[in-house]
């Protein structure tokens, strides 16, 4: 051989088949379908030997395509269990739907024709809302698995079916055997534009809203004896001025409220407005001063008094002809805003419900289904209370001389969360789950819990130490009924442990159309057929959030391959006030334990910018078209799921976290690195076969030891991340590895080595030995995230393995000896020497004194003494030149000096605290196989245009 390029065959090129490029709309399919066909993770779940692991799915609404929140939420559980598989646990994930509720009515009724509406019957209704249903879990279920997303899809659970629903019943059932379940005519939001009761977790606060605010005053009659003295010579020009948002709901005053720790003032209006009634009016002493400025007249302080003194003096209402009492309220009674009076209406807010029972007051609602107010009302009969309703009693204030002053007020206001509509607060016939009967253990159970991040333990006790009963009752027809039988001479509810057995009966064989379907006759037990009363069926439905905080008895306890409690809940941190709090409540409720040990919450999606994602704005990420690209497929290429599973993982989750083309770029970026990072160890792997290539740990030199040793603490900080469900940590480090060590370090410099060496060379095997742990443990460390990739990987590893799949072959395997601080201590001083030559050579390419850095000698001048003994015993220990400084720096030649005058000469002097390196054009002649520098090249007469390594490695000797 002496022609010129005739050496490349004998050089050992990288082969694999493996493709650079991800082809992911293809190849991703490709690999689940080889999932699905070997039955991967369904022989898993059941055969790993380790314990069962359960994360239980929160239900997601049966209603539309996926949002980008859709896929944060199922990636990250799929992440988890994913892991926990790999880890030997059986995992058995069962997603699930909710299917009920007015959202999909909503959706059911806006597709159909308003004559079609008007003839509809709740049956009719009901079968239009599961086929709508129905539609819509088949459509997310495909998008789910496309996300790679593993789990008992063939048998998800569905708040739908009868065994479900029946379960759900015998919850509901437990709680009134208990006593936890009762009716009342309580104030509850309700929704108008909907025409039912609402739970908090189904209201919503946009920003912006504003209201309109009134200061009015209400003519006092008779005052209190602790205060006649001193407050009698005001009467009778004397009045107790009131705020409210809420101007609608002064038909319904029965009282007006203050703090008894307060001091309360009398003030002189000293230019009242015209048409104003009073002389006299009374306020808290601490907002004189504000008062003044808001009404725009100076108040002077007549009298003071305390406020516990005022209780039982009495106004009269001065709308109607009515008295009612000055009460004590509670602690939402402050100076913070309004006169430090609250107008009281018992049928219009919680505070104002509780402080008149206390008092005895009536509860008094004269607001209708729709809004509009009822005869009750008197004048405003027929007007709605959000619209001309306001006005008028405004209005009719005004003209009573009552009206003090009137200003917008902008603050957060409840609205439905579907129709994006006001709420009103409105006293109706409910059915109520006292929350107070269980309250501490509920919050004793909130303390066993493990919560991810840690706030969020602070964020559901307070929701739970103040709540009030759940309203559990909805006024639609989409749901599960509350079985309750109504005696039709009484009105008295018929609910007891026999008639609600009989009904779970039913439901668990027929589902819950049969509340609609069979008669009265039919659905009571036969006790009560021929008892001498007439019974009728109750209408309401059960709250939607009753039905998923229902899952763990209709899932984990019905389910035989599940256990209860889960091990882990996991949505986003909206769930404290709702699937996690009502799974909570009726979990303590009716077992007195929490259904969950550890919940995990997540934030929402933000766009690059920080800004909620919406149409209106262009910003929306829709994960479809991340993984299978727009119909531009130039402008919005198709990524692949394995591109949003990496940014999941890369995300803070507890907080809110962003997403846009540019940061979907870089994770495309980083996941194309990795990828190659993989092609380059699996081509250099073609010819190893690691039963009887890999060479043992001893024997392996120095720099192999020290990569072991990268490997050890890479792939535990990996392991740490995934067991203290911190991915961002998985993703930092493994792109680290692939890019810092591998890449830019390892494989630069072992390619000398895979390359140039005879085949079966010890310094070619024990490089190939490394990358042989390094892809198998890359593989299965990105499993969790890159599930396809790591597939992808190991159907292309080219020796044989006994295991089909990644899943199969465990987490990473990592030896005790591999550990080696020590070593590592001094191999990465020498990575600091080695990122200083590249920037001397770099300086050296820039002037155009080399171009490659093997056209380079590096003179090294090392002052610490211990470092350059150990630096010297390295290129002395090792004949076969594997950890030569020389393929460390990728150069031809590297001379240890014993001062630093003997720099002089040499280009580009860089000092360090230790070292000192310049560099020199090389010595000899350019290798035409390895394209070293070398003083022997021509020196063999059968190869005169190699080196001596070279010509060693074609004998078999190098």
């Amino acid at each position: 051989m002496t022609e010129t390029g005739s050496y490349k065959d004998t050089v050992n090129l990288p082969k694999t088949k493996f493709d650079m490029r991800a082809n992911a709309s293809k190849r991703e399919p490709e690999i689940q379908k080889f999932w699905e066909e070997n039955k991967i993770y369904d022989r898993l779940s059941q055969n790993n030997p380790g314990e069962l692991f359960i994360l239980h799915d929160g239900p997601p609404y049966a209603n539309g395509s996926l949002h980008i929140g859709h896929a944060l939420n199922k990636i990250l559980k799929d992440i988890i269990n994913r892991y926990q598989l790999l880890r030997g646990r059986k995992v058995r994930y069962v997603p699930g739907w909710d299917c009920h509720g007015l959202p999909i009515e909503l959706k059911v009724l806006q597709n159909m024709k308003a004559a079609e509406r008007q003839n509809l019957t709740p049956l009719q209704l009901r079968q239009k809302a599961k086929e709508f249903a129905l539609n819509a879990v088949n459509e997310q279920r495909d998008s789910f698995k496309r996300y790679g997303v593993w789990g008992d899809w063939e048998h998800p659970y569905l708040t739908l079916t009868p065994e479900y629903e029946a379960a759900q019943i015998g919850v509901f059932g437990q709680m009134v055997l208990k006593g936890y379940i009762y009716r009342g005519l309580k104030p509850v939001h309700w929704s108008p534009s909907s025409k039912t009761a609402l739970a908090e977790a189904e209201l919503e606060y946009p920003e912006g809203h504003t209201s309109r605010s009134i200061y009015a005053a209400f003519p006092v009659t008779s005052l209190a004896e602790a205060v006649k003295p001193a407050l009698s010579e005001f009467l009778p020009n004397l009045g107790v001025a009131i705020w409210t948002t809420t101007p609608w709901t002064i038909p319904g005053n029965l009282a007006v409220a203050l703090n008894p720790e307060l001091n309360y003032a009398v003030v002189e209006v000293t230019s009242s407005g015209e048409g104003l009634g009073f002389k006299y009016l009374i306020v808290a002493a601490d907002l004189v001063e504000r008062l003044s400025a808001t009404l725009e007249t100076p108040l002077s302080v007549k009298a003071t008094v305390k406020g516990k003194d005022l209780e039982h003096s009495t106004y009269r209402h001065p709308l109607y002809d009515r008295e009612s009492p000055i009460v004590i309220g509670g602690d939402y009674v402050t100076t913070e805003s309004g006169t430090g009076l609250v107008h009281t209406a018992p049928g219009h807010g919680q505070e104002d419900y509780i402080v008149g029972q206390r008092y005895g007051l009536p509860i008094l609602a004269p607001v209708d289904d729709n809004g509009n107010f009822t005869p009750e009302a008197g004048q405003f009969a027929g007007l709605n209370v959000l619209g001309d309703g306001n006005q008028a009693v405004i209005d009719a204030l005004t003209i009573a001389g009552s009206l003090l002053k009137e200003e917008p007020y902008v603050h957060k206001y409840p609205y439905d969360w579907r129709t994006k509509k006001p709420t009103i607060f409105r006293a109706t016939e409910q059915w109520f789950a006292s929350v107070e009967g269980f309250r501490a253990e509920a919050l004793k159970a909130i303390a066993s819990v493990r919560w991810i991040p840690a706030q969020g333990e602070n964020r559901i006790t307070p929701m739970v130490a103040d709540r009030s009963d759940w309203c559990i009752s909805r006024q639609r027809s989409w749901g599960v009924p509350i079985p309750v039988f109504y005696d039709e001479a009484s009105g008295e509810p018929l609910l007891n442990e026999e008639t609600i057995a009989h009904v779970q009966a039913i439901i668990a064989e027929k589902g819950s159309d049969a509340w609609w379907e069979l008669s009265v006759e039919e659905l009571l037990p036969q006790t009560y057929r021929n008892n001498g009363r007439t019974y009728r069926k109750g209408t309401d439905t059960m709250d939607v959030w009753f039905d998923s905080g229902s899952s763990w008895a209709s899932v984990l306890k019905q389910r035989p391959e599940l256990h209860y409690p889960a091990d882990m809940y996991l949505e986003g941190s909206d769930q404290h006030r709702g699937w996690f709090q009502s799974s909570l409540l009726t979990s303590v409720a009716v077992n007195n334990c929490a259904p969950y040990k550890t919940v995990l919450t997540h934030g929402f999606a933000l766009d690059e910018q920080g800004r909620k994602m919406s149409k209106s704005l262009g910003n929306v990420v829709d994960p479809a078209i991340v993984i299978e690209g727009g119909k531009d497929q130039k402008k919005e290429p198709a990524y692949g799921a394995d591109v949003l599973r990496l940014w999941v993982s890369s995300v803070d989750y507890t907080s809110d976290v962003r997403l846009g083309s540019n940061i979907i770029k870089q994770l495309v970026d980083i996941r194309n690195k990795i990828r190659n990072t993989a092609k380059n160890l699996l081509g250099n792997l073609h010819d190893f076969d690691p039963a009887k290539d890999a060479v043992p740990y001893e024997q392996l030199p120095q720099l192999d030891k020290y990569m072991l040793h990268r490997m050890t603490e890479v792939f535990q900080e990996v392991t740490e991340a995934f067991d203290s469900f911190q991915f961002f940590r998985f993703f930092q480090t493994v792109q680290n590895f692939c890019v810092v060590d591998l890449s830019n370090f390892y494989m630069d410099i072992a390619k000398d080595r895979l390359y140039i060496s005879t085949p079966n060379a010890l310094r070619r095997r024990s490089c190939q030995t490394v990358y042989w742990y390094a892809l198998e443990n890359l593989a299965k460390a990105i499993a969790p995230v890159l599930c396809h990739l790591a597939e992808d990987i190991w159907q292309y590893l080219p020796y044989h393995t006994p295991h089909k799949s990644v899943f199969e072959s465990g987490w990473v395997q990592l030896q005790q000896n591999w550990h080696n601080p020590e070593l590592a201590t001094f191999w990465q001083q020498l990575r600091e020497i080695r990122l200083d030559v590249n920037k001397v050579l770099e300086q050296a390419r820039v002037e155009k004194m080399i171009g490659s850095s093997l056209e380079a000698k590096i003179l090294l001048y090392i002052s610490d003494a211990e470092l350059l003994s150990a630096i010297k015993s390295l290129n002395a220990s090792n004949s076969n030149g594997v950890d030569e400084l020389r393929y460390l720096f990728i150069t031809s030649l590297v001379e240890l000096v014993d001062a630093p005058e003997k720099l002089q000469g040499s280009k580009y002097n860089l000092q360090a605290d230790r070292w000192r390196i310049g560099v020199l054009q090389a010595d000899g002649q350019k290798c035409d196989r390895c394209w070293n520098y070398s003083t022997h090249v021509g020196e063999n007469a059968a190869h005169p245009l190699i080196c001596e390594r070279c010509v060693a490695a074609l004998a078999g000797e190098f």
